[in-house]
Parts: C-alpha cells; sequence; structure tokens
C-alpha cells in the first residue's frame, strides 16, 4: 500500500485552514502544515514563495475571490501566472461559506434552521459570510445564535465564536462531496488535488 501524499497549504483564515484539511483527507492526502492565516494580502506577498515550493512538493492554496473581481480566471492570471506544477491554487467563490453552505440539509440540521432558508445556489451569494450570519439569526437553538450573531453595538461582522462554530462544523458534519454538486469552484478543487495527489505518488 501506497504511502498518501503529504500536501502543505496556505490559506487566509482558521475557518479555511479546517476547509484546507478536511478536503486534503478528502482527496486521498494527508495534510501537512498549513501557512498564512493572516488574511489575503499576506497570502498575496508570499504566493511567489508557495509557487516556488511546488515546484517539488504538492500545495493546496485556498482564496476567496470576495467582490475584488467578477470571476476568479483573471484573479489566478494575476497571482499565479505561471504556476508550477505541483501547485493547486483554488478560489472560492466568492468565499469558503458558500461551500460550506452548499451542503444545505447538514448545515441546516447544524445550525436548527430550515431547509429552506439556506441559499440554494450559494455561489451566486455576494456576501456568503454575511448570508451564515443571517442563517444564525434564524436559529431554534439559543447558542447558536450567541456565538454566530453579532451583538448590538460590537462593531463586529461577525459573533464571538462564529470561528469556532464553523470549525466544528468542518471538522465533524461537513460533506465535501454533497456540496461539491452545488458549488462549482469546489469540485474543481477536490478534482484539482487529486490529480496533484496523484502525480505526487507516481
Amino acid at each position: 500500500m501506497r504511502k498518501s501524499a503529504i500536501i502543505s497549504g496556505a490559506v487566509e483564515g482558521i475557518v479555511d485552514e479546517a476547509v484546507a484539511r478536511r478536503l486534503i483527507i478528502h482527496a486521498g492526502g494527508h495534510p501537512g502544515t498549513i501557512y498564512g492565516k493572516n488574511g489575503k494580502p499576506f497570502l498575496r506577498r508570499k504566493i511567489n514563495g508557495y509557487n516556488s515550493a511546488a515546484r517539488h512538493f504538492p500545495w493546496l492554496v485556498l482564496v476567496d475571490l470576495d467582490r475584488d473581481w467578477e470571476c476568479a480566471p483573471p484573479l489566478r492570471k494575476e497571482w499565479i501566472p505561471d504556476p508550477a506544477p505541483y501547485l493547486c491554487f483554488r478560489i472560492a467563490v466568492r468565499e469558503i461559506e458558500a461551500w460550506l453552505m452548499a451542503d444545505a440539509d447538514t448545515l441546516a440540521a447544524f445550525m436548527s434552521v430550515a431547509r429552506s432558508r439556506v441559499a440554494a445556489d450559494p455561489e451566486n451569494l455576494r456576501d456568503p459570510k454575511a448570508e451564515m450570519v443571517n442563517l444564525a439569526r434564524h436559529s431554534r437553538r439559543r447558542e447558536v445564535r450567541e456565538d454566530m450573531v453579532p451583538r448590538e453595538g460590537s462593531g463586529r461582522l461577525v459573533g464571538p465564536a462564529y470561528t469556532s462554530r464553523l470549525v466544528e462544523y468542518v471538522e465533524k458534519r461537513w460533506h465535501p462531496e454533497t456540496a461539491a454538486r452545488r458549488a462549482n469552484s469546489l469540485r474543481r478543487a477536490i478534482i484539482c488535488l487529486k490529480r496533484i495527489i496523484e502525480r505526487a505518488s507516481e
């Protein structure tokens, strides 16, 4: 039995790290060190170094499309005009929360909201993070609302335990294969990961 490939990674934040690890395992790899977790500008500054490392070893770099671009290809071309053979550079449309919402039945159960409240086409949302917070506002569980919805007057976009709630969801409940049916950028990320894992195992 051949040993699974170790995949290093770089991401914007803590939730993205959980998603990256989950996807690497789902694709048949073994998560190595995940770098970044300090926002998108930090990744932009470091991307050439990650790409250089991916000439020899498998790497996954995840960034959000956000509202910086209308679609992913121009962002990819600006950041990585010449991708290394072992680099899987993937863009979540428009934010990582869209990938989490794409497993709608599981998310609805986790957050104790009606299934009908979960967006049918999460990749078309302009602000998936705000939509996730709005879902939490309708939760039947008080602790979900308190954790994920910002307190009035706090000036924050999310609640105090928003990140830890989503990490719990990713690690224990989220099904990438189900979500990929309704999130094309996620489906492409899984295909890309499987490809570099297979290449690294040859």
